[in-house]
């Protein structure tokens, strides 16, 4: 399971964090688009299957390791890096 913020969907840039899973938890992926929000209801949780028809640019991504985020738009620009 991932979790996705679908109201922010097209918006500029697309940010990706991956949490460190803490215990009872069962989603490390968190991923919206344009600014983020701290409303409660602001990420839905979604199988990662659907990723391929909602954010199909996150998918490169997400081998990457707990601890990282990365934020991308639709024109090439990309910054990857791990929480200290």
């Amino acid at each position: 399971m991932v979790a996705v913020a679908l109201d922010s969907l097209g918006k500029i840039p697309i940010t990706g964090i991956r949490n460190i899973l803490e215990e009872g938890e069962n989603i490390s992926w968190f991923f919206y688009c344009g600014e983020f929000s701290e409303d409660d209801d602001f990420f839905k949780p979604m199988h990662i299957s659907h990723l391929e028809n909602y954010l199909p640019e996150v998918i490169p991504y997400l081998a990457l390791e707990e601890g990282f985020r990365f934020v991308i738009d639709k024109q090439g620009y990309e910054d990857v890096w791990k929480e200290e």
